[in-house]
C-alpha cells in the first residue's frame, strides 16, 4: 500500500468515528490533531488513536492497554490480540464511558 492510499483510508475511519460519536454520543469529546484522534470520556479517561505511517498501521491506547492495527483486507486487525479495531472501540468506550457505545 502506498503512504497516500494508507491516509486516505485511515482519514476515512477516523471521520467515520467522529462522525459516529458526534450523532449519538454527546457526552463523548472528539478532538484531531494530525494524526491523531482523542476521544475524552466525562471521568477524565481517553481513547487515542493515532496514525503510524512508517507501518501504516493505527494504534489505538486505551485505559486497558496498547493494540496495534493492520489492515488485513478491509478490516483493521490487531496484530497482538486479533481483535478488530470497530469491536475494540466499541468494548474501550463502553467501559469508559459507562454507557453502551457501538461502532456499526
Amino acid at each position: 500500500m502506498k503512504d497516500h492510499e494508507y491516509h486516505a483510508l485511515v482519514d476515512t475511519f477516523f471521520q467515520y468515528v467522529e462522525d459516529t460519536i458526534d450523532a449519538n454520543y454527546p457526552d463523548i469529546d472528539c478532538e484531531r490533531a494530525g494524526g491523531v484522534l482523542n476521544l475524552a470520556f466525562e471521568n477524565k479517561t481517553k481513547v487515542i488513536l493515532n496514525k503510524q505511517e512508517p507501518l501504516h498501521q493505527i494504534w489505538v491506547a486505551t485505559r486497558e492497554n496498547g493494540f496495534h492495527f493492520e489492515l488485513k483486507g478491509e478490516t483493521w486487525i490487531d496484530n497482538r490480540f486479533g481483535h478488530e479495531l470497530k469491536a475494540l472501540l466499541s468494548r474501550a468506550c463502553t467501559l469508559q464511558s459507562g454507557e453502551d457505545v457501538t461502532f456499526p
